[in-house]
């Protein structure tokens, strides 16, 4: 799969792989592509461009908070956590990516 592919793949479904990545606790944002480029066994790559419009959207809409804060290597940097809005969205992506999963497996068994 190229990149690209990759990535369009990845524009509809990033909010669901941000918030159950933040689900594991907080992080910075670096940590954060690095956690779902590593869970995916690098099949996703979460780029820039991408992930910090997203965050803040979903700061915006509730779902996560930040702070400033240092990293491991003494950088600082703007920490996300999930909130109680967030978990709550969390639990709605996740039902909804479920109902559209099992949704192509019919097709695709069907086909």
């Amino acid at each position: 799969m190229s990149a690209k592919s990759k990535n369009d793949a990845l524009s509809g479904s990033l909010s669901l792989l941000v918030l159950k990545t933040l689900a594991l606790g907080e992080m910075h944002g670096y940590a954060i592509a690095s956690r779902i480029q590593q869970m995916s066994q690098e099949l996703l790559r979460v780029e820039e461009g991408s992930l910090y419009p997203a965050l803040h959207r979903m700061e915006q809409d509730g779902w996560i908070s930040s702070h400033w804060g240092l990293t491991d290597s003494n950088r600082r940097a703007r920490f996300y956590q999930l909130t109680k809005a967030g978990s709550k969205q969390l639990e709605q992506e996740l039902e909804s990516w479920q109902r559209i999963t099992r949704g192509v497996a019919f097709v695709l068994e069907s086909a």
